[in-house]
């Protein structure tokens, strides 16, 4: 490759233009006033002393010297013609102003290039240089300084010449001003505009949606109508140096190695941005074989943020035609995942700051208003008269009405506040949740759960916490139960969480637990689970929330179950 060439900066077109007008108007207007042909090699050499600051304008020496050079110049013509000029009768020296329109050109150059301290200094020079050839130049025997219209003239164009230079370095620090005085967008204007940016681009995408499994799912599909998959899936990022399964094709489930800093292939292409082939399966339990794997990077820009992964139980299923059949389809994948999961993390975001938000209003509200109520029983109970006992009675039960609620919104603050943290995982704050609502409900519950190493994406995790803790609630509120099994197992991208009580079972439950259930329902059709609710043998009701399909038993998975009666 051929080094590249600086560009020379060109002349301003208003400057050129400029300077051959007034040359043009000065030479016309020296012939009228001195009608002698020869004074015109006064004009021929301002033109010479302007074709340096012409050819190179962003000289830093050689153009601020060949302006100079013209002013000089052009003091000395302005003194010559206004003495051989023979215009102006008995007012003499009236000649210059034939010439001293071109100064006109250095100072408006100056302006252009915004050198206004240039431009004042010019215009000092040619005074000086009027000055000193008045003074030397002898017309009629008396010196052309004493002369009142060469004085007039000269002061004249001056003050026109000042005049000019001063309004453009008004008008520029006024464009400065109001450019540095532009209000800039806040910080929620901005983000309410881009977000309703957002609203109307999903509104356009086909099917609507910017939901990453649903994404991945069809690009699997696409995939495996141009190559061969006996096992697919899409990977993304979650944190931790770990990746997550956002959707998998394939006739038995796959325990994907999801690790980046392991020796494979997916942790190569994460790495190198490249599509990798291996002749080994990118499982972490594989029964052996000939396998072909190939892992394309999703690249968005210049950051990764998927995985592709394709195997075929055959040898050389990928070779360099398939694999540019396969990244064809990926690349333009690649920012639609993107955007879905910047959509989704925005959301999640939002849900939970508002979450925050609902805990801190109520604890600062209601729950201590509550406080003080329960404060004021107190003392009320405390001045009762000894025959006043139905009244001490309504006040007690006032008391526990009033402990109730309290507790109600306590339990409502931890849960608004549960997430799952990026370190315990999914089983371990269902968990807690559990024992800490059966505690305040009398409840004995039974654990059971089996959490994979690896793990969901984060907006999965969360909808199944909500759902968990809402079954746990109404098995709280509506069931009158006495016991509570919660059963937690997650296996990337399977995972199947089931609440069961002992209580009345779902005939006599109140309407807000139904409104309970259905939200509990849009939870899971969100995250595309499915949710069950059937009647527990021989009492009570169970409700389970299941994504994805039932996975295989290997020794691989790392887990922990926690016994009944806990």
């Amino acid at each position: 490759m051929s080094a590249s060439t600086p560009t020379r900066p060109q002349p301003h077109p208003l400057a050129v233009t400029a300077r051959v007008v007034v040359l043009a108007l000065v030479a016309v207007l020296t012939l009228i006033a001195t009608r002698e042909v020869d004074q015109l090699w006064w004009i021929a050499l301002l033109a010479l002393a302007g074709v340096p600051a012409l050819l190179a304008p962003s000289d830093r020496l050689l153009s601020p010297l060949s302006r100079a050079a013209e002013v000089v110049v052009l003091g000395l013509a302005a003194s010559q013609v206004a003495a051989v000029a023979t215009i102006g009768g008995p007012i003499g020296g009236l000649g210059a102003s034939a010439v001293l329109p071109y100064l006109a050109v250095p100072v408006t150059v100056t302006a252009l290039r915004r050198q206004f301290r240039e431009g004042a200094a010019l215009l000092a020079v040619t005074a000086v240089t009027l000055l000193l050839s008045g003074a030397l130049t002898e017309v009629d025997g008396e010196r052309q300084l004493g002369q009142l219209g060469y004085l007039a003239v000269c002061a004249q164009w001056l003050l026109l010449a000042g005049l000019g230079l001063y309004a453009a370095s008004t008008l520029h620090r006024v464009m400065a001003v109001r450019v540095d005085a532009k209000p800039q967008p806040q910080p929620y204007a901005e983000a309410t505009r881009l977000l309703t940016q957002l609203r109307g681009v999903a509104r356009q995408l086909p099917g609507a949606t910017l939901d990453p499994g649903g994404i991945s799912e069809h690009l699997l599909e696409e995939l495996r109508t141009v190559t061969r998959a006996d096992r697919a899936a899409v990977l993304s990022a979650s944190g931790g140096g770990r990746l997550v399964v956002l959707a998998q094709v394939g006739v038995d489930r796959v325990d994907w190695e999801t690790t980046l800093d392991a020796d494979s292939a997916i942790a190569d292409a994460w790495a190198s941005q490249q599509p990798q082939t291996a002749n080994r399966s990118q499982a972490r339990s594989h029964r052996g074989g000939d396998v072909s794997a190939l892992i394309v990077p999703l690249v968005a820009g210049v950051r990764t943020v998927g995985l592709v992964a394709l195997e075929a139980d055959v040898a050389q299923a990928y070779p360099a035609a398939v694999v540019e059949k396969v990244t064809a389809l990926t690349r333009p994948a690649a920012l639609r995942l993107e955007a879905a999961l910047l959509f989704d993390e925005v959301r999640s975001l939002a849900t939970n700051e508002e979450r925050q938000r609902l805990a801190r209003e109520i604890h600062d509200g209601v729950a201590q208003e509550l406080v003080m109520v329960g404060y004021g029983i107190d003392n009320a109970l405390a001045t009762v008269h000894d025959d006043a006992e139905e009244t001490a009675e309504s006040l007690r039960t006032l008391r526990g009405e009033v402990t109730r609620v309290i507790q109600e919104l306590r339990l409502s603050l931890f849960e608004l506040r549960s997430e799952v943290d990026r370190h315990g995982g999914l089983a371990a704050a269902i968990a807690e949740y559990a024992r800490t609502v059966g505690a305040s409900g009398g409840l004995r519950v039974h654990l059971s759960l089996d959490e994979s190493t690896a793990r969901l994406p984060a907006a999965t995790e969360a909808e199944l916490l909500r759902i968990a803790q809402e079954a746990v609630t109404n098995a709280r509120k509506h069931a009158g139960a006495t016991n509570l099994w919660v059963t937690c197992e997650v296996d990337p991208p399977y995972a199947q969480i089931e609440v069961s009580d002992d209580g009345q079972g779902m005939a006599d439950q109140r309407p807000d637990g139904r409104y309970g259930l259905a939200i509990m329902a849009e939870r899971a059709e969100r995250i595309r689970g499915r949710l069950e609710i059937r009647p527990r043998q021989p009492s009570g009701t169970t409700v389970a929330v299941v994504l994805g399909t039932s996975p295989r038993r290997d020794t691989v998975r790392g887990s922990v179950t926690a016994g009944e009666g806990e």
